[in-house]
């Protein structure tokens, strides 16, 4: 019986007296198919190790411990660690580390893999409350994650996956798919969860790009601009940009001068710009003395 089952789930649970926190956004898979299937969408196998956050009481991490070289699962709630130990005992290439991803030392932690030489993936059911800070600050870790199997809302996913001129396509999509690609692999249904969350999810795969998708003079700088771009998305990108930098007469001779060199129209919006847009457009605002 697979840890997921609902009958296996519900017992874990009984057994430890576990009961849910809203703060840690827990909601536990118990769909042994869609298990299967983000496994098999991962690629996972003996040559992976893998990465994964917020195992719960290690449905997925049963799955990724069959399959792959090594797994490191990063729980923040300490109540979950005596019931890893409990499901997972009997797996000896897992590893439950008991911090917060976002603070701990991933550097160092990778480390400890026994063969850290190999491919590192992160594949896991992201707590939707903390998503984007999650990912983001994997993507922009010095550490050569090869690609990302995760689950978190549907709406998250559409946006990070979005193309230009869609509603979707925002600062998110473009902070992503300057690293990777990035796809929708399929949808989650929230009737698959316990307790069920309130929206459906889904499986987003994303790798990690040989070199960034643009060249920018500064990438600080460049994800300024494209955030800039998208705070009032009814507006145009002149009055999102004005917005931001200022109106006085210099600024807007400068904001001016960035655009025509950029071959951009001022009266366009921002969900209008592909990356390569708003590359030149930042490249250009530096280069007339913008910050």
């Amino acid at each position: 019986m697979r840890i997921a089952d609902k009958n296996v789930t519900r017992a874990v649970l009984e057994r430890h007296g576990f009961t849910f926190k809203k703060s840690f956004g827990q909601n536990f898979l118990t769909d042994t198919n869609i298990l299967q299937k983000i496994v098999d969408t991962a690629e996972i196998d003996q040559n992976v190790n893998v990465i994964e956050i917020g195992p719960g009481i290690g449905a997925l991490t049963e799955f990724l411990a069959e399959n792959a070289a090594e797994v490191m699962a990063f729980e923040i709630d300490d109540r979950l660690i005596p019931i890893l130990a409990d499901t997972l005992g009997r797996f000896d290439n897992v590893t439950v580390v008991n911090q917060d991803i976002l603070k701990t030392d991933l550097q160092t932690q990778i480390k400890n893999f026994k063969n850290p030489d190999l491919p590192i993936k992160v594949v896991a059911n992201l707590p939707y409350y903390i998503t984007t800070p999650i990912l983001m600050h994997l993507i922009e870790s010095k550490i050569p994650f090869s690609e990302f199997v995760v689950m978190m809302q549907r709406e998250v996913a559409d946006r990070i996956s979005a193309e230009p001129n869609t509603k979707a396509y925002g600062s998110l999509s473009i902070a992503v798919q300057y690293y990777m690609t990035a796809k929708v692999a399929f949808i989650v249904p929230r009737t698959v969860f316990v307790p069920a969350p309130n929206v459906d999810s889904a499986i987003l795969k994303m790798t990690r790009l040989d070199a960034p998708a643009v060249a920018v003079q500064d990438e600080d700088f460049f994800f300024k601009v494209a955030k800039a771009s998208f705070v009032h998305r009814r507006k145009t990108l002149w009055n999102n940009l004005t917005s931001h930098f200022g109106k006085t007469e210099e600024i807007k001779t400068k904001l001016e001068q960035a655009l025509q060199t950029a071959d951009i129209k001022p009266s366009i919006r921002g969900e209008a710009l592909s990356i390569a847009d708003f590359a030149r457009l930042a490249d250009s605002l530096k280069t007339v003395g913008l910050k």
